[in-house]
């Protein structure tokens, strides 16, 4: 999955309104970004690095797992296939939207 593929997915998944109220971001080092803006509705997913309240460390490969239920967020977590860094509040609420 590439992070096109990786970005409309989590669009569909946080759809207009995920109840996050806070900014989100899944940043994949050189593969790019994915910048979720849940403070204003209609939520918005796009490519942008932006300044965020919680951003997430993850390879590209790992958060395709993530988005098809192959990887346990909380496993991948302890595993260390992803580091959070931020408020934490905001990754464990993450959890009811992908």
């Amino acid at each position: 999955m590439d992070l096109q593929t990786c970005t409309e997915t989590i669009r569909t998944k946080v759809g207009d309104d995920s109840g996050l109220n806070a900014t989100l971001k899944f940043d994949c080092g050189s593969d790019g970004v994915v910048f979720v803006d849940a403070t204003a509705t209609p939520n918005t997913v796009s490519n942008e690095n932006k300044e965020a309240s919680c951003t997430i460390t993850i390879s590209l490969e790992n958060l395709a797992a993530l988005l098809k239920g192959e990887l346990n967020p909380m496993n991948g977590f302890m595993m260390g296939k992803l580091k959070v860094a931020g408020d934490m509040g905001v990754a464990m609420r993450l959890q009811t939207v992908v």
